[in-house]
């Protein structure tokens, strides 16, 4: 693979990672969402990633065809199927017939370790573009 080719696997994982916080965030926000307009609580969601392949040696030895360098893709953002839990709340507004309230499926601990991870991952292909970015240069340099 090129170096144009390393920024742009490394530059699809930014953008999936950004996006990835984004939906962390979201679902830290609508910890305590009890009523939104679909109805229901908030259900937790989750983001699903899609790497693209590589293409095959031969082929891009050859330049046989113009195939996609890799990376990384957001397939979809999915809601967790895990049950949403219920607390007694009699007094509250979103309370049914038997005085319980169901509240989102998210778990603060579990979107904070999500976040880190999406953070990290952000941080390693940022470095990793900037190294690219700086071997592009020397090359450059060389060649001039």
């Amino acid at each position: 693979m090129n170096l144009f080719g390393m920024l742009e696997v490394s530059g699809s994982a930014l953008a999936a990672e950004r996006w990835r916080a984004e939906v962390v965030s979201a679902n830290m926000a609508n910890a305590e969402t009890t009523r939104t307009p679909q109805g229901g609580a908030y259900r937790r969601q989750l983001v699903v990633f899609r790497a693209l392949p590589m293409a095959r040696f031969p082929a891009l030895l050859a330049s046989l065809h113009k195939a996609p360098e890799g990376g990384v893709r957001i397939e979809r953002v999915v809601g967790d199927a895990s049950p949403l839990p219920r607390r007694f709340e009699p007094g509250h507004p979103d309370a049914d017939a038997q005085g319980y309230v169901t509240y989102p499926n998210v778990n603060p601990v579990m979107e904070m370790t999500d976040l880190l991870s999406a953070v990290r991952a952000y941080q390693l292909n940022a470095a990793a573009v900037q190294a690219a970015k700086n071997m592009i240069q020397q090359s450059l340099q060389i060649l001039s």
